[in-house]
């Protein structure tokens, strides 16, 4: 039997197969964050595909939160209205649909990747000030944000609570918390970008501290039966940076504060950061996460081919596999990949002439 292709329960929830599309930003939502058609096919056709788990991009809990002015939102009743048909496309075709809540933090206001225009987006073309832990800016090209006070931070932990709430209703089966790839919670985690000097940086557990009350708060608001996922930077890849030590500490910790499953990225805090990519770069992360952590980890990172990913599940590196521009350029690998590695492939009805 393919470990690929078995079952992974989390908590109340069930997925049919280790095989998740990874948080992808679209920058295709409509005015105020909405999700737009673009979303539920882009989200539907992996769900056709085959994939055990459809997670939607970076969702934003504030509307400063967002990276772009494209960037959809979970703020709103009119958010949950949004992403209703989402979530039951996803359902009633076998994925289970979650949703990445996250903050941009200092690298929010930018203009989406394919704009001519690139750095922050000015207030009279729909720009805002971000915020982060101090007033420094990620590069030059961005807008300085505001540093983040008491009632700011109270703020942000209260967001992604309410966030969390509305995904449950919109349908979601579980969340995601966003804590990697230089964005507010990872800007605090990060000794690069955290200077502060109050209860909320310093040491590891002063930096740790809001991306764990954030857990808590999420955890708090979704209840006990759905699960809760956190994506990290396992590393920074810079010399005094966060380290793969720091994340199986945090990851212990977040495990405590009721987290399922941590999502093991990397870098983004650092623009001079020397990533060493490569196929599979990021899976060992996962599994010295998994193994120090005793967490549930799941696996991200040029993993291409099904066999590849089938040894990362067989071997123990990791319970997932989050799979993101292999998805793009094939929304239907995991069929291919069931095939191949000899599972139930599992065609849709309307498809099965082709298989």
């Amino acid at each position: 039997m393919s470990s690929l292709f078995s079952p992974l329960v989390l908590r109340t929830v069930t997925l049919p197969n280790r095989i998740a599309l990874a948080p992808m930003c679209q920058y295709s939502a409509g005015p105020d964050g909405l999700p737009t058609d673009w979303h539920l096919v882009h989200l539907g056709t992996r769900a056709v595909g085959g994939a055990g788990l459809v997670m939607t991009e970076a969702t934003a809990v504030l509307p400063e939160g967002r990276i772009s002015p494209q960037d959809t939102g979970l703020w709103s009743g009119r958010h949950v209205d949004a992403w209703r048909p989402v979530t039951r496309f996803l359902a009633e075709h076998g994925a289970v649909p979650v949703v990445q809540l996250a903050h941009a933090g200092f690298k929010a206001s930018t203009y989406r990747p394919w704009d001519p225009r690139q750095g922050g987006v000015p207030d009279a073309e729909g720009g805002w000030v971000p915020v982060g832990p101090t007033d420094e800016s990620f590069v030059p090209e961005y807008r300085v944000p505001a540093a983040l006070d008491e009632a700011g931070i109270a703020a942000v932990v209260e967001a992604f609570g309410a966030a969390a709430a509305r995904a449950v209703e919109a349908g979601f089966a579980a969340v995601e918390v966003h804590a990697a790839h230089g964005y507010l919670l990872h800007e605090f985690l990060s000794p690069l970008t955290n200077h502060r000097t109050d209860g909320w940086g310093g040491d590891r557990a002063g930096r740790m501290r809001l991306t764990l009350e954030v857990a808590r708060a999420v955890r708090a608001a979704v209840g006990a039966d759905v699960p809760v996922l956190a994506r990290i930077s396992a590393t920074d890849w810079v010399e005094g940076g966060w380290t793969v030590d720091d994340s199986v500490a945090l990851a212990t910790e977040l495990a405590v504060a009721g987290v399922d499953l941590v999502d093991c990225s990397s870098g983004g805090a650092s623009p001079n950061a020397r990533v060493p990519v490569g196929r599979g770069y990021q899976v060992p992360l996962a599994a010295r996460v998994r193994r120090e952590a005793r967490v549930a980890t799941g696996a991200v990172g040029l993993i291409v081919e099904p066999e590849q990913a089938e040894a990362i599940i067989a071997e123990g590196e990791a319970d997932l596999v989050l799979l993101g521009r292999e998805l793009l350029r094939n929304p239907y690998w995991p069929l291919q990949a069931a095939a191949k590695l000899g599972a139930d492939a599992g065609w849709p009805d309307q498809y099965l002439r082709a298989a």
